[in-house]
């Protein structure tokens, strides 16, 4: 079964966060990940509002994880401490 990677983001460092998402884009890339929405338009119908949504597609859930958990994207995560409040979890589709 396939896997979204979902984030919801406020920024407070935009120099330092441009940096995390360079970073994160190629961790992605390398473990099959496809963004499939990336601070696009939204309507906020719950819950508290973040600015910022990102939606990435993986292959399964187990590679979504272990992209989270690898040297690269860790290594980008590193720019976005401190310069965003986020949450993120990863979600099995029914694909």
């Amino acid at each position: 079964m396939g896997a979204l990677w979902i984030a919801h983001v406020t920024v407070t460092d935009e120099e330092a966060y441009k940096k995390y998402a360079a970073g994160a884009t190629v961790a992605i890339a390398e473990h099959g990940g496809e963004f499939i929405a990336r601070g696009g338009r939204f309507v906020q119908l719950e819950g508290k509002e973040r600015p910022r949504n990102v939606v990435a597609r993986f292959p399964d859930v187990e590679t979504a994880e272990k992209c989270y958990h690898s040297d690269a994207y860790q290594a980008a995560l590193e720019h976005a401490r401190g310069a965003s409040e986020r949450e993120l979890m990863i979600i099995e589709t029914s694909e």
